[in-house]
Formats: C-alpha cells, structure tokens, sequence
C-alpha cells in the first residue's frame, strides 16, 4: 500500500502558489541579463518587464537606478539583478506584513470586509473565521451582501462548515439595518469577533459606496470605535486594477488593512509590492489557494526572494 503524501507546508504553497508570477520575472530577468553589460538598453528592458509585472512605476525606477549606480557599462548577471530586486521588494513588505490582530477588550471585534464582486471576500470571510476559531475565539458572522441571494447563501454554508452562528435577512434588504442587529446580537451574546460581509463594490458606482458609507455610520451607533477593522479584499489577477479599487476604498471606507488573494492564478503577484508601496496599508494576509490553509500572514523576505526566483 503505497503512503499518503504529506500535506505541503505554507511554504511549498506559496512556492507552488508564485509559479507564474515567478516565472514571468526570472525568466524576463535572464533573458535580458544573459551576459551582458548594463547600458541604457538593458536598463529601459528591464524596467519595461518589472512594470509590466505589475510592481509599479516608482518601485521598477528605484531598482533600475539603483543598479545603474552600481554596475553601469559593467557586466551584470541575472542572479544579481533578482538579489536587487528582492532587497528592493523586501524593504517595502517588510513594513506592511502585519498579522491581524482581535483587541480582547473588544465585545465584539468588529471587522468590515470590503472588496468588489469576485474578489474572494466571501470565501476569505470563511478562512478567517476557521482560523479565529482555532485560536479560541467565538465568532459570528453577518451576511451584508444583500444584493445577491448566492452570496447569502455562501456565507450560510461556511457558518455551517464553521458552526457559528450566521446574521442574514432577506434578499434586497437593508444592509445596513442588517449590520446594525448584527452587532447587538453579537454584544448581547458576548461574541468575539463580528465579521461582516458587504456587497460587491463597484468603484464608479456612487449609491453603493453610500450604503457602504451608511453601514459604517450605524455601526457606530453601537460602538464609536467600530468597526475596529476594515479589510479590503484584492484580487491579485486584476493587476492595476486593484491599485485603483483601493484608492476608492480607501476614500470611502477608511480602509485598515489588505488581504490580497488569488496569487496562484496569476503572473502578476507583483502588484503585492505596487499597493504596499502605494498605500502603506497593513497587509494581513495572502491567498495562494482554495483551503483554508492556504490564507496566511506572509514573510516579506520570504515572499521577495520567492517572487524573482531566489529560493535560498
């Protein structure tokens, strides 16, 4: 009888999880650096692969003039061109990897989960929720996206998965209205963590980014100082747009932190390192995956040296 095959630690995951993202810049990297002196050519090449890799403008300038100062018109190899470029990247994460943190004095925890449709907000609520609760925590969840019934219903599944209690109303209701007995019945049941799901978002739509607004008002009926969180879910395959959505989000929101999912189904996990440049927002976790597992905080230089290719 052959062995059961060990379940892959987050590490081997998120190597597995980076494979397109990886391949896309060791690849572009050493095809362009393959004996060859850094000149002006391979200067504009090489910033021209970062950017389309989606890590920004500023971030893909820093390196490139940072190289230039140091190895102009001499011969530079690939490999010294990704140590640089994980050093750059390395930087920048490091002050924003910061893990969730629930404040025990907080009856409930309120945390409001924000994200446009597809995102993997809902599916993200549900990871979260398991890992609370392995941590000892109670916790109840709220169905905020009213709009659609599947999202209702997904929500009901993962309380049920979870075994927590789930807060929902009809389809069409008032999200708000929702949200606001969410929180009493979470306070009067002495729950942890109060996690709420909202509506898909679209940027340019005003009236919704209103009712999102209205929730936060009303839950500050019940405690000025929720929620307490406010996570912004980004899809990482959308590349620039995610730049664009948190920019939003943040106006309206007041946006506290980041999850970031969905790095395995895309070569652009660059976009990791533009937003954490861009925002400074705490970034709480990464999604490199379906199971639950596979939603954890990251280590910055881990994660760096993994993106261009660097594994040791």
């Amino acid at each position: 009888m052959s062995e059961e095959q060990p379940k892959k630690g987050w590490f081997s995951r998120l190597k597995d999880g980076l494979k397109r993202s990886t391949s896309a810049l060791s690849g572009g990297i050493s095809s362009i650096f393959n004996k060859k002196r850094l000149d002006a050519t391979t200067l504009e090449e090489l910033e021209d692969l970062l950017i389309m890799s989606d890590l920004g403008v500023e971030v893909s300038r820093r390196v490139c003039d940072r190289l230039s100062a140091q190895k102009y018109d001499k011969e530079i190899s690939a490999e010294e061109v990704q140590a640089a470029l994980a050093e750059e990247v390395s930087g920048i994460l490091e002050a924003v990897a910061k893990p969730l943190e629930i404040n025990p004095g907080n009856h409930p925890h309120v945390i409001l989960m924000v994200g446009v449709n597809g995102s993997g907000k809902t599916t993200t609520i549900g990871k979260m929720a398991k890992q609370f609760q392995n941590d000892g925590k109670s916790v109840m969840l709220a169905a905020g996206d009213t709009f659609r019934a599947a999202a209702i219903e997904q929500l009901q599944v993962w309380g049920e998965r979870n075994n927590v209690p789930v807060i929902s109303g009809k389809v069409g209701g008032d999200a708000a209205g929702l949200a606001f007995d969410a929180v009493k019945q979470a306070k009067e049941q002495n729950i942890d963590v109060l996690l709420i799901d909202t509506a898909g978002r679209l940027q340019n739509k005003d009236y919704l980014m209103e009712e999102l607004a209205k929730i936060v008002r009303v839950i500050k009926k019940h405690d000025e100082t929720a929620p307490h969180d406010t996570i912004l879910v980004l899809d990482a395959t959308t590349g620039q747009n995610a730049i664009m959505q948190a920019e939003v989000f943040q106006k309206v929101a007041n946006v506290t932190g980041l999850v970031m999912t969905k790095l395995d189904g895309t070569a652009r996990g660059g976009v990791l390192v533009a937003c954490a440049e861009k925002f400074a927002l705490p970034i709480h976790a990464i999604g490199v995956g379906e199971s639950i597992d596979d939603l954890q905080p990251f280590n910055a230089d881990e994660f760096s040296r993994m993106l261009v290719g660097l594994e040791s």
